[in-house]
């Protein structure tokens, strides 16, 4: 298998992130010796790295060959799709391309950066609206999602046409925007498609991922059912259409909307800004929402997937101008993320401890997928009719399961692929012809850096084991300090026996070793580490510092 490719007379797939992984989408298309990007987003560290919260697929294949790549295509405003554009679009030095509501989202986070100016961002401004970039056509086709403006890209090539669906859902009444209509789905298929490149979310769902209509109902009765009582709503900030659903229930249910998070004030102004939400109810402050009636407001939060920091957290740790009191009702209006679970837990326990009734999408219809189940993806199947199946945007099994999908339904070729693995879509038999490098890099602070270098694997051992600090000083006792190990009560025993094992375990060097500041350290570090492992029973880094004698180190 090659290591590197050139896309010289061919027509190439390459997944940098979200192939393999649910967030960071990074694709790649290669024609004609140059590359067309599609999505650059992020994923949540979700405590995997300690100290680091953003996480990013390592761009070095692209940043290698930034001569070669022609631009950026945006398919939709979510976090895994935009979330990395102000970190890397600066100096990779191509221009953007996106419909004006996810324009608009990510114009704000240039200005955030200072990039503005310095990047280009093109605004494709119709439904259907098309661009020609180097060998490439691009033409986006608005699919229902969980957010304004949610896109397909019809990609036409020299050797035939992609369509790259995004994130997207079959959805008869999406409450905002008008996605691309079977009929004209069975058109585009009809005219040929070469290959599908697909979400595989939800391909594990055997039903239909519903209708943003049927949550409106949902969410009309449950609220009604709380008469008198105070109501929070918690969803995704970016679902414009839930907002739109929520505002119109406020309404109806004789409330008066007050809102709690700045991403959802964000999401509201640029949907506004950009022809949405137009007949919004006009929010109230929390001061006027805490003194009116219980029965007379409602209340948007963010938080719902038990982030430290947002509202809903901060509610429920009474921690917040808005108060909830036991018989208070709080509905979770979006799905659970994998790897929140515990955060997630944990609010919901201190919800409950005081009293307050939860209601989730298991209890009452009041949230539906954005992403396709498995009708939704036989169907598309069958309208476009492709020869190829590139499944992305999932774990392997995930894709996997698509491709047997794809498979059972009468696609010729389905191509399992992962991040760094280049695919060659035509001419010839489609599949992997090459790998390259790819990989996670993480937001540390101020610097971006691998997510498997040093400091990250330090710092992973650290929060794991512990660290002991071992400080010789000549004509002196060594000093000891262990940190992170459980040692409180047996701290001074432990002390007095590990300076007593060091000093013995230098007391037998001999000849020039006993002079040797290497062979000193390294007997004062076995020894340490040898003592604290026989008390704790674990394996903590040893940092000896030596200081006047030449040799500072750890393991």
């Amino acid at each position: 298998m090659k290591k590197n490719h050139t896309p010289e007379d061919e027509l190439l797939f390459l997944a940098l992130g979200g192939s393999g992984e649910i967030g960071m989408n990074v694709n790649l298309y290669g024609c004609n010796g140059k590359w067309l990007m599609v999505d650059l987003g992020m994923t949540f560290s979700g405590g995997e790295y300690p100290g680091v919260d953003l996480v990013f697929a390592d761009l070095e294949f692209i940043e290698d060959r930034r001569r070669d790549l022609l631009g950026i295509v945006l398919t939709h405003a979510h976090e895994d799709h935009i979330g990395a554009v102000p970190y890397f679009a600066g100096d990779l030095g191509v221009p953007l391309y996106a419909t004006p509501f996810t324009a608009d989202l990510v114009a704000r986070k240039l200005e955030e950066a200072g990039l503005t100016g310095r990047v280009e961002l093109n605004i494709i401004e119709d439904d259907h609206g098309s661009f020609d970039i180097g060998a490439f056509n691009v033409t986006y086709l608005p699919l229902a999602h969980s957010i304004a403006e949610g896109n397909a890209l019809l990609i036409d090539t020299p050797y035939g046409r992609v369509f790259h669906t995004g994130d997207w859902k079959l959805d008869e009444d999406p409450i905002i925007g008008e996605p691309t209509t079977e009929e004209e789905l069975r058109e585009i298929g009809e005219e040929g498609v070469l290959a599908l490149v697909c979400d595989s979310t939800n391909v594990f769902n055997p039903n239909p991922s519903g209708s943003e209509g049927a949550v409106h109902k949902g969410l009309m009765e449950e609220i009604a059912s709380h008469a008198g009582k105070r109501v929070l709503v918690t969803t995704f900030a970016s679902n414009v259409a839930r907002l739109q659903t929520l505002g119109e229930v406020a309404r109806e249910t004789g409330r008066q909307v007050c809102i709690a998070g700045r991403s959802l004030d964000r999401i509201l102004e640029v949907a506004q800004d950009n022809g949405y939400l137009e007949d919004f109810p006009t929010p109230i402050d929390f001061d006027t929402a805490m003194r009116l009636p219980r029965g007379e407001v409602l209340i948007l939060a963010t938080g719902g997937q038990g982030e430290p920091r947002a509202a809903l957290a901060r509610i429920a740790d009474d921690n917040h101008p808005i108060e909830l009191v036991a018989g208070d009702v709080v509905l979770f209006s979006s799905r659970q993320i994998p790897g929140n679970e515990i955060a997630i837990g944990k609010m919901q326990n201190q919800l409950a401890k005081r009293g307050i009734t939860m209601i989730t999408d298991r209890q009452s219809m009041i949230h539906v997928s954005g992403h396709p189940g498995r009708p939704e993806l036989e169907a598309l199947y069958e309208w476009l009719e492709p020869q190829v199946l590139i499944p992305v945007h999932g774990e392997m099994r995930h894709m996997a399961e698509q491709a047997r999908l794809g498979r059972a339904n009468g696609i010729p070729d389905n191509v399992v692929q992962s991040n760094g693995d280049i695919v060659r879509l035509a001419p010839g038999k489609p599949g992997k012809i090459a790998e390259v490098r790819s990989g996670r890099l993480v937001l540390d602070g101020d610097i971006i850096a691998p997510a498997d270098g040093e400091a990250v694997t330090e710092r992973r051992r650290l929060s794991n084991e512990g660290l002991v600090v071992v400080v010789l000083a000549r004509g002196e006792n060594p000093a000891i300090e262990a940190i992170g190990l459980p040692l409180d009560e047996d701290m001074d025993e432990f002390v007095e026996e590990t300076q007593r094992d060091i000093l013995k375990a230098i007391g037998k060097l001999k000849g020039r070793d006993a002079k040797d500041p290497a062979a000193v350290h390294e007997a004062t570090r076995l020894a340490a580490r040898r003592a604290v492992r026989r008390w704790s029973g674990k394996n903590p880094q040893v940092r000896v510092m030596m200081p006047g004698l030449g040799e500072t180190g750890r393991d």
